[in-house]
């Protein structure tokens, strides 16, 4: 029978052990209903990563949803690597067409220096469109810009 404190919700593996206290069970007794070896319990308490099947085990015997908050946690790492990655990638490749939008202009400026204006605005323009894709993709306005600019403003930490 779950107790209030964990019922009908989901819970990381951490609390495993103080879930199993307040039912008063000790680990053998865990081991028992879950099927699970003590030494698997003992390492899962201990902050060790569970595998999928001993997952399932464990909330079944504790009628709830278990989850692991450190493969969450790594899993939201990877996805966040990714998509900056893929930024970067972005900014690359918008430089490589700049430069080689921009030879034929540095060609025609060599021919006759009556095309400058011309490469001036087409380095403008460029200068500009990285300008914003870097804005846009990159946080350089993040949270410790937010709490130094407050911090020097209103004296606030």
């Amino acid at each position: 029978m779950p107790t209030e404190e964990f019922k009908k919700e989901t819970v990381t593996i951490r609390d495993l052990k103080k879930m199993r206290l307040a039912r008063h069970w000790s680990q053998e007794q865990l081991a028992t209903m879950s099927g699970l070896s003590i030494r698997t319990i003992q390492r899962i308490e201990n902050g060790e990563n569970a595998g999928l099947e001993s997952l399932k085990a464990l909330a079944a015997v504790f009628e709830t949803t278990i989850t692991d908050a450190k493969k969450e946690a790594d899993l939201t790492q990877v996805k966040k690597e990714a998509a900056y990655i893929e930024k970067v990638k972005g900014l690359y490749k918008l430089i490589a067409i700049a430069v080689l939008s921009l030879a034929l202009p540095i060609i025609l400026v060599i021919n006759d220096v009556a095309n400058l204006p011309l490469l001036l605005w087409t380095s403008l323009s460029w200068i500009l469109v990285i300008g914003i894709y870097s804005l846009n993709s990159f946080d350089f306005f993040g949270e410790a810009w937010k709490h130094k600019l407050l911090e020097k403003k209103f004296g606030k930490e």
